[in-house]
Formats: structure tokens, sequence, C-alpha cells
């Protein structure tokens, strides 16, 4: 349940209260669904990308909590707009990052987190793997951030216990961080879904230009690529070469897009994932 300082936690109903046929608000009250939200679900339900998106795009925001939790400021929220290809409205939960809530770091540039995070969502679909969560780039109650779409995980799941598997989900994960240089790879970025998949948030600390490979998912150092991960590196190669990389170029300093280039012709060029460095700490603080 996410931490948040403006819904009093006695409102809040049972996980099973919320059934299929309720999702999306269609016969709840509005404290029925923010109550809903509260307690971790994504009151849509499933959603397809492009109609996440499309909500996420232009669908009106309220805040209804803070993620105490997170080190940026980052905002629970509910999304309203137009349930797309169906009549009527839809009610998303999402996640709201805005520019001026983001902490002033030492080796990112200030106010560009939020560009980073949609950079990965961008390099995610290119992948074709869809590890991160629909994503966009808007205008919101507190100026202009990232919005996300929420994910109901798998409360079953233990974390800690997932991270020590040999899991293809989690191996394509630890690959799409070796290429975004994700500096910042925790336990609690990992999202287990019912049915099996993973996801990954918390994308802001990569596409440095200097090594920064910070990850719990070390699991695979060394070991050779698979014939479908070499493909994905030759998609994402092709992809920066045309329209990703224009997209990167509109988020990320030149420099940085060339650095990514860079990573994926290393990773085709060794084809072998890679191996800590010894000169820096290879596993970010907390782990979890």
């Amino acid at each position: 349940m996410p931490d948040a300082d403006s819904v009093d936690s006695r409102d809040e109903p049972a996980a099973d209260e919320l059934g299929p046929a309720d999702r999306g608000g269609a016969s709840l009250t509005r404290e029925e669904i923010e109550a809903a939200a509260m307690e971790g679900r994504q009151v849509a339900g499933q959603l397809d990308d492009a109609t996440a998106l499309t909500l996420l795009q232009v669908g009106e925001i309220s805040v209804i909590g803070r993620l105490l939790s997170a080190s940026n400021g980052t905002f629970f929220c509910l999304v309203d707009g137009p349930n797309v290809g169906r009549s009527g409205s839809l009610t998303a939960t999402c996640v709201y990052k805005p520019i001026r809530g983001e902490r002033p770091l030492i080796d990112f540039p200030d106010g560009s987190l939020a560009c980073r995070e949609l950079a990965a969502y961008g390099v995610s679909v290119a992948s074709g793997w869809n590890i991160v969560p629909p994503t966009v780039m808007r205008d919101g109650p507190l100026g202009p951030g990232m919005v996300q779409l929420w994910v109901e995980v798998d409360p079953s799941v233990d974390v800690v216990e997932l991270t020590r598997l040999d899991l293809p989900e989690l191996r394509r994960i630890a690959l799409l961080d070796a290429v975004l240089n994700n500096a910042d790879r925790k336990g609690g970025h990992l999202l287990p879904l019912p049915g099996g998949r993973i996801q990954a948030i918390d994308n802001g600390l990569c596409f440095s230009v200097e090594p920064k490979l910070r990850t719990i998912l070390w699991r695979w150092r060394g070991d050779q690529f698979k014939g479908d991960e070499i493909a994905v590196l030759e998609r994402l190669r092709a992809a920066v070469a045309s329209s990703l990389g224009a997209e990167l170029g509109e988020l990320l300093a030149p420099a940085e897009v060339r650095a990514t280039v860079g990573r994926i012709d290393g990773l085709l060029s060794r084809g072998r994932f890679p191996l800590p460095d010894r000169n820096r700490p290879a596993i970010p603080w907390p782990p979890f």
C-alpha cells in the first residue's frame, strides 16, 4: 500500500471489495475509488498501452496522496479522462513526479530526471519487452513532470526472494539496465505482476555518459547473450539510428545519446553481460 498523508486509512476498503465490474469507477463513488486506489489497486483494471497513454496524456490529474518513501517529490494520483474507443469516461491510478520536486544531485543535471524516465520508457518500448509501465511527460497540478501508470503488484511475491531467482524476466531487466546505464536498480523498483510478468520503475538515474551501472541484478554477469537478447540489442541499435534516436534527442543531451549508442555497440561486440567495475560500488544503497 502506498505511503500517503491525505487519506485516512480507516476509510480504505478490504482488497477484495473492488471487483472487475467496478474497475474504472463505473459503479463506485469517488470516495470508494480513492479508497481503493489507496489500497494499491489499479482502479482501471487492465489497460492496453494505447488507452493508458491517451488517458495519462489528456486526462485530468488529481492528487490523493504523496509517496513519503520516495527521495524525490512523488505523488499518488487519479487521472480521469475518455475511455478510448468506448463510451463514457475512465479513471486510473497513476504516479506523478513533477520536475520541481526533484532533489538536486551531484552527478545528474538538475531537473532532468523526468526526461530520463520518459527516455527509459522509449527504450523499453523499442526493445519489445515493455518492461517500463506506460509513461508520459505533461503538465500537472504542480507543473510539468512525469506521469506513469500505477502497477498493481502480486502481494504474494517476496521481492527479496524474487531477485535470487534465475528468471528470464529479470534477465531482460538486467540487460535493459546495461543499455540504460541504470545507476539505481533496487529491489523495490521491481514490480511482480499477477501472472509472472515483472516490470521496472524509478528509471530516473539513467543515461549518464560516465559508467554508473549499479544494480542488484548481477546474477548473469559475464554470461553470454542468448539469440533473442542479441536480436533485441540489434533492434535497439537500429531504432536509435532512426525514430528512437530522435525521441532521445528531445530528452537527453547529445553526448548522452551518443553514449547510449556506444553502450549498445559495446554489448553487441562483447556478446556478454557486463561485469561489475571494481573501482566503484556495484550495488545501490540501500539495495531494497
